[in-house]
């Protein structure tokens, strides 16, 4: 039997096969808590996930840890039109041929406020971004006025962790290639989005063990038509 669970393994192991994948897991605040309609949020330019589109390829800038950045370079995203008490978490899943150490983690705009070091990073690629690129409804933060959902801030720190003898790579970070993704938990237990991996390895299980008992149960039939052949011969020999 224990070739069928590690071909259950086997098939959740090749969904992240094309890529490393870090997350981070958190539950959705009260939308009072969140201040989604504080006017301190409109006018920042940050690309944005919602349950809706909760999908977002980009590329993120990387560094080499410095005494300054000791965790990398920090983008931001805005977490919108999320249920309050709802168990989500996001991923970002990168290249193996681009090596990269990120940390994901969530904050309320109370929480950044509170933060001079936090206004201060936000800012910093808020204006950056709104350099290189001009507002759209994706990577614009102000929205319609909800007041049953919550909105959370995401900082995602990117360090490079590799070495290479290339000085060109070892004194400018090429853009990491990522993918974004915003997954809501089903019952705030189970990932929606790994629901048809699962449902994938339940009909693998399935059809692993009704073949094994159908090919256990055939070597027994054969087995013992063997043994009553092989009585038969023993009689034939006494009867001679």
């Amino acid at each position: 039997m224990r070739w069928i669970w590690q071909s259950g393994l086997l098939v959740l192991g090749a969904r992240f096969a094309f890529a490393n994948v870090e997350k981070t897991i958190f539950v959705a605040p009260a939308a009072s808590e969140t201040a989604a309609n504080d006017p301190a949020v409109d006018g920042l330019v940050l690309d944005r996930l919602t349950p809706s589109e909760p999908v977002l390829r980009t590329s993120l800038n990387a560094t080499f840890p410095t005494e300054d950045a000791p965790l990398g370079t920090a983008s931001w995203f805005y977490l919108e039109n999320l249920r309050p008490d709802q168990r989500y978490e996001v991923r970002v899943c990168w290249l193996a041929t681009q090596p990269t150490a990120f940390i994901l983690t969530t904050y309320t705009l109370s929480d950044i406020l509170a933060d001079s070091a936090l206004v201060s990073s936000l800012s910093h690629f808020s204006a950056t971004k709104e350099h290189r690129n001009l507002p759209s409804e994706r990577n614009s933060t102000k929205s319609v006025n909800n007041n049953d959902k919550s909105v959370l801030f995401l900082r995602v720190l990117a360090a490079a962790d590799y070495y290479t003898t290339n000085t060109t790579l070892m004194e400018n970070v090429p853009p990491v290639a990522v993918d974004l993704i915003l997954d809501p938990f089903l019952a705030n237990v189970f990932p929606r989005s790994l629901v048809p991996t699962a449902a994938w390895i339940v009909v693998v299980t399935v059809v692993s063990v009704v073949v094994a008992r159908f090919i256990s149960g055939l070597l027994s039939d054969l087995a013992a038509t063997g043994r009553i052949e092989e009585e038969e011969r023993k009689e034939d020999k006494k009867t001679q």
